[in-house]
């Protein structure tokens, strides 16, 4: 959603999940298709075999769940709000944060309070300024109940280090916290054998929902389809049967061909473990070629360890930005659009300062304009070095390199 020119305003709605960009893998396509006469509407919170999919694939990931712990809904967002409403009080959430996560509260008219993160990584706030919020909130009469984080973090691209998930949910609980671990991107590891990923379920079984949009890795994003894992014991059935009520009233239910291929893909036929690596590994090698490209200019971004983008700050270019006519990240955002020829979203639709120039680059876009250059980013060695992918990646960095010239001839003439 564009903002108005004059002041931009509050931004209410952000951009996507970050595409895969790739062809539909054809066994999927082919299960999809084979569903699509399907007439009866699949039950509110999935079917029996969808469920069971859906128990097997958190299973196989130390996060079990049974049966009636266990609904799915045409998609993350519609999670979040059921959540949200079936919980009472205030919203917490990182900053910065997902862009869909803070409108969901928004629109059921709960406040969002945003909490920093510590420097090395996004998508768990500081276990310090978390107990400081808190007491703030409470000071002003307000009543904290539930905090959404992610240890695999869209917008930054990192994963939380395991001490820091652990004091941070150390003080959530101390506060009685509800948590909802936003997992879409858990099984998008660059590293997965050098990067160590812990689930907050896996710490606080009774206090933690699990959310996971298959988007992130399984199912292209025009097919919706998400999972919640509740917790286990008495408050963990409630809370399910709560939010079963909210999307039975919303009517929120997968598509019968949708849950077809969602079954398809959660029960990880090797096919789908296939091509999830495949994808894995091919936005993992253009997300580190593309952040090799911005540090060079002069920006800085941690480097990405998860799914398909990066979180880039042009703090260094600020002086050539001004110069543009760049003031803030709606401008930002605006100007480096048009410069990139790809969606560069600005770091106010995701929690941060309208002032502070952050965005979010994707790697889809950098695949290529058509399936065939797409198709073959998977079966290349070194994706970045294909011609179509590296004149990509070159302007992106020719644009960053302009932008860092113009800064040192701005610094130069002063």
């Amino acid at each position: 959603m564009r903002t108005h020119p004059e002041g931009h305003g509050p931004v209410r709605f952000g951009p996507p999940l970050p595409e895969d960009g790739l062809p539909v893998l054809p066994e999927l396509a082919g299960v999809l298709a084979a569903a699509a006469s399907r007439v009866g509407p699949e039950p509110v919170g999935g079917g029996p075999a969808l469920i069971d999919a859906a128990c097997g694939h958190g299973e196989r990931r130390g996060l079990p769940a049974a049966p009636g712990r266990t609904a799915l809904a045409p998609g993350a967002p519609a999670l979040l709000t059921a959540l949200t409403a079936a919980i009472d009080g205030d919203v917490l959430v990182p900053r910065p944060c997902a862009s869909w996560w803070a409108p969901y509260a928004r629109l059921l008219g709960r406040p969002v309070f945003h909490v920093p993160t510590p420097p090395e990584s996004g998508g768990v706030p500081d276990p310090y300024a978390l107990l400081e919020t808190v007491r703030r909130m409470r000071a002003e009469g307000r009543d904290p109940r539930l905090l959404v984080l992610s240890v695999a973090d869209d917008p930054t691209a990192t994963v939380a280090p395991p001490e820091l998930l652990h004091e941070t949910l150390e003080a959530a609980t101390g506060e009685g916290l509800h948590l909802v671990s936003d997992e879409t991107w858990r099984d998008t590891l660059h590293d997965p054998r050098g990067t160590v990923l812990l689930s907050p379920a896996e710490m606080l079984p009774d206090r933690v929902t699990v959310v996971t949009d298959l988007a992130g890795s399984l199912l292209p994003p025009g097919w919706p389809a998400a999972v919640a894992r509740f917790p286990a014991g008495e408050k963990g059935g409630a809370l399910h049967a709560r939010v079963l009520d909210v999307l039975t009233a919303l009517d929120a239910r997968v598509a019968a061909p949708v849950a077809a291929a969602a079954g398809y893909a959660l029960s990880e036929p090797e096919p789908v473990t296939a091509r999830v690596a495949a994808s894995v590994r091919t936005h993992a090698r253009v997300a580190a070629a593309a952040h090799r490209a911005v540090v060079a200019a002069g920006a800085l971004a941690r480097p990405p360890q998860c799914g398909r983008h990066l979180y880039v700050d042009l703090s260094p270019l600020a002086p050539a930005l001004a110069a543009h006519g760049v003031a803030d990240t709606q401008e930002l955002e605006d100007f480096l659009t048009g410069r990139l020829g790809m969606p560069a979203a600005g770091g106010h639709r995701f929690g941060d300062d309208l002032e502070t120039p952050r965005v979010r680059l994707c790697t889809a876009p950098l695949l290529g304009d058509t399936p065939e250059e797409r198709a073959a980013c998977l079966e290349a060695d070194e994706p970045a070095e294909l011609p179509r992918v590296g004149r990509a990646l070159n302007h992106v960095t020719s644009v960053l390199d302009d932008l860092r010239d113009d800064a040192r001839r701005w610094e130069s003439s002063r």
